[in-house]
């Protein structure tokens, strides 16, 4: 059995099959996504479809696009011109899919790695960061999600403090936890900032984790592009954008990529 780590999909149905293919995917593997399963891509539906039918054999973290989808579906916010969920929307199995999409956790450890979107604030210990993380997700499953979802969005408190309470509190665990690239030693989050270069004052938020912790896997920053170090595999490399999309065997931390079909034939991703 091997667990593969798979990037950033963001509905590149296409690609991702060719990447299992190219994998000799079997029954008894399994695959991590760091989340982003939709949007950007051309076939969002069949991505959702497709994950949520391996059942047991696939892990899912929720990411900022993820929650876009559950929260456009909800009626919380409006449509943006970018968007191209529309065919989750419309589907006639889009309550089951965004349900089930909703109910994903943002944090997942196993076999010596963990997984989360977009980062993990220096204040927080992997034990910490997984106890917030249910907190949001037992909000995102409870009976009464919709009042989160309208309150989700914001990037107020721009840091985190064991006083928060409430939507403040939640908040600042999804945004770090979704949204994250840039932060200083005391936690202070940048949202603005989307390339590589951090802004004055500020660091990528790895650079500031302990080096003694597992391996922490992730994806949500395409600028930054496929970075493999001893503590860190981050693995969004920009398939949506033209680049690859790309997972990382667990057991060997091998790299296997396929690249964007419309970079390489011109045809639809």
């Amino acid at each position: 059995m091997a667990i593969y780590a798979v990037g950033d999909v963001q509905g590149c149905f296409n690609e991702l099959q060719a990447l299992l293919a190219k994998l000799n995917f079997g029954e008894r593997d399994r695959l991590w996504f760091v989340g982003d399963l939709v949007n950007r891509g051309p076939r969002s539906l069949e991505v959702l479809r497709f994950v949520r039918a391996l059942g047991e054999r696939a892990v899912v973290v929720l990411g900022n696009h993820d929650l876009h989808l559950v929260t456009q579906h909800e009626g919380f916010e409006r449509p943006r011109p970018d968007d191209t969920f529309q065919d989750v929307l419309a589907a006639p199995d889009r309550v089951e899919l965004v349900d089930w999409l909703r109910q994903r956790p943002l944090m997942h450890a196993a076999e010596g790695y963990v997984m989360v979107h977009a980062g993990l604030l220096p204040q927080w210990s992997i034990a910490r960061a997984m106890e917030l993380a249910r907190e949001v997700e037992r909000a995102l499953a409870s009976p009464d999600y919709r009042e989160f979802l309208a309150n989700m969005y914001g990037s107020e408190p721009t840091r985190w403090s064991d006083a928060l309470t409430g939507w403040d509190r939640l908040r600042v665990i999804v945004n770090a936890m979704t949204r994250l690239r840039f932060c200083t030693p005391e936690g202070k989050m940048d949202f603005r900032a989307k390339g590589a270069k951090p802004p004055s004052g500020y660091r990528p938020w790895f650079a500031l984790r302990p080096s003694d912790e597992p391996p922490i896997v992730c994806g949500h920053w395409s600028a930054l592009g496929l970075k493999l170090t001893a503590r860190l595999a981050a693995l969004d490399s920009g398939c949506v954008w033209g680049g690859s999309l790309t997972a990382l065997r667990l057991e060997d931390r091998s790299i296997h990529q396929v690249p964007c079909r419309r970079r390489s034939s011109g045809g639809d991703s």
